[in-house]
């Protein structure tokens, strides 16, 4: 299947609702840099919008990149130094970037925090963490308690390990939190909520006492590892709607 990238927004937009969030995200959803038109006969899917992801789209052979952090985050930026060059190469190579950010964070089914929801089994799932006027993150509660170590298990990508487990609060957790990505300060919503157990990207000095206060223990995944799962979530979901071919570019930062 090959299409253009004009059907391929308007199928990114409709799913994603990316159009709602124009007033709560800074980033610069969809087509970030177009190509000339091409159809596009394979998808990429990373994280980042790096030179080394670039090359590895190029290649893949991939008409289409589509990351989670893309390269425009609100302010007008110079097209010099790194930002040249990488727009540089897309255009050279054909390749149109496609990115969207809190829209894959907040989706109900394919985002980020419902895919962490889904593989640590929990039940009774509601949104959660208020961030820019908008409920991105989700939680819930375990069928059966389970320990912090048990949940970080459950959400490991690539047996990589969390960049941080602090065990603040119950041996045994019954409920939990989700906010992926460098959302540390939700802590302070999971708190509030009520949770054992908050599951962000990033940990934060500012709000470890108040964690340890609270007795609300934390699972810091990795922001890079927490952002994976909707990009591959949105992957399979492309692959069966579309019938296109596509593949993942696993690029770990380690943080």
């Amino acid at each position: 299947m090959a299409l253009t990238t004009e059907q391929l927004d308007a199928f990114f937009k409709s799913l994603l609702e990316i159009d709602g969030f124009a007033s709560n995200d800074k980033s610069l959803n969809g087509i970030q840099v177009d190509n000339d038109g091409s159809p596009v006969r394979k998808i990429a899917f990373g994280v980042d919008a790096a030179m080394e992801t670039f090359e590895q789209a190029a290649a893949a052979g991939a008409g289409m990149l589509f990351v989670h952090h893309g390269l425009f985050w609100g302010a007008p930026s110079r097209v010099a130094g790194n930002l040249r060059k990488r727009i540089k190469f897309l255009l050279d190579h054909n390749i149109c970037l496609y990115a969207v950010h809190l829209p894959l964070d907040q989706h109900p089914k394919l985002g980020n925090n419902a895919v962490i929801a889904k593989l640590l089994e929990l039940t009774n799932i509601e949104p959660f963490g208020d961030y820019h006027g908008r409920k991105i993150g989700y939680k819930g509660i375990f069928e059966k308690p389970v320990t912090i170590d048990e949940a970080a298990k459950k959400i490991n990508f690539m047996d990589r390990p969390p960049s941080g487990i602090f065990p603040f609060g119950k041996k045994e957790i019954s409920s939990a939190a989700i906010m992926s990505g460098g959302a540390a300060e939700s802590a302070r919503d999971a708190i509030e909520n009520g949770v054992d157990l908050f599951v962000t990207g990033e940990s934060s000095h500012s709000v470890y006492h108040d964690c340890l206060e609270a007795r609300l223990n934390m699972i810091a995944g990795g922001h890079y590892c927490t952002e994976v799962w909707g990009l591959q979530a949105l992957m399979r979901h492309c692959a069966a709607e579309l019938g296109i071919d596509v593949e993942f570019l696993d690029i770990p930062t380690g943080l």
